[in-house]
């Protein structure tokens, strides 16, 4: 079995602290993965948190938004880089065979805004015992120079791509919450919700809730949105939190 997931920025990072890793969240979250039995086929994909988001809205990038200001570029690419040897060096202190994938290398976008992202390095990775470890990061994008990569995309990308039927979101929050702060169980239609979806509570430039809900109701194969708390259970096989897919999914 496969599984596609994401830590939430904000879970492993101080998201209101300029580049600041949130190490005691970081090292749980890795000693879930570690101790798993899917840690040997788990494709990890992190937001930028404090690493990304605060010098992407300095430089006014966001995934629509870009910039040719190569001061800019390099800041924030620079920062997501720190952020991702932060957590390979963790997953490789627990005993995790994780290696770095870095998709500003590959990815572009069109001038319509479409993605392209090659996998064969992903899922070569995968097939040769190692844990590739993506994360939100910035993108060529025609006409625009470069725009941020959110995570939620990545997902979206990696999950039809290696057949994966795990595809879990590991937030700040249990699930995705309707106005008087409940967990919704299940979302198939982003109308149904739409009026809950807010932004996130610090600075994000990739769409917050609403971007994350958009984007899993995308994929082809469920996904679930849950807290850190909930991590082993979503690895053991559970599904806590929300539950998100379309009409035509299980």
């Amino acid at each position: 079995m496969t599984v596609v997931l994401k830590l939430g920025g904000s879970v492993i990072t101080e998201k209101d602290e300029p580049e600041t890793v949130d190490q005691a969240a970081l090292s749980a979250a890795v000693s879930a993965i570690a101790e798993s039995a899917v840690s040997d086929d788990i494709i990890l994909v992190h937001g930028g948190g404090s690493f990304g988001h605060h010098h992407a809205a300095e430089y006014g990038v966001s995934t629509t938004e870009g910039t040719h200001d190569v001061s800019g570029v390099q800041t924030i690419h620079g920062a997501m880089c720190r952020l991702n040897a932060a957590v390979v060096d963790e997953l490789t202190d627990q005993g995790v065979p994780a290696v770095p994938v870095h998709p500003f290398s590959a990815a572009a976008r069109d001038a319509d805004g479409g993605l392209s992202l090659p996998t064969a390095q992903v899922t070569t990775l995968l097939d040769e015992g190692f844990v590739p470890v993506l994360h939100g990061d910035l993108v060529a994008h025609a006409g625009a120079g470069v725009t941020v990569l959110s995570g939620d995309e990545l997902i979206v990308e990696l999950a039809p791509a290696v057949d994966s039927d795990r595809i879990g979101v590991c937030s700040t929050v249990p699930g995705v919450l309707d106005e008087e702060g409940t967990v919704i169980d299940r979302i198939q239609s982003f109308d149904a919700v739409a009026s809950a979806l807010g932004g996130s509570d610090a600075t994000d430039v990739s769409g917050g809730m609403a971007g994350k809900v958009r984007a899993l109701l995308a994929l082809s194969a469920p996904a679930v949105v849950f807290g850190p708390d909930a991590l082993p259970a979503f690895l053991a096989g559970e599904s806590p939190g929300t539950t998100i897919a379309g009409d035509d999914d299980d």
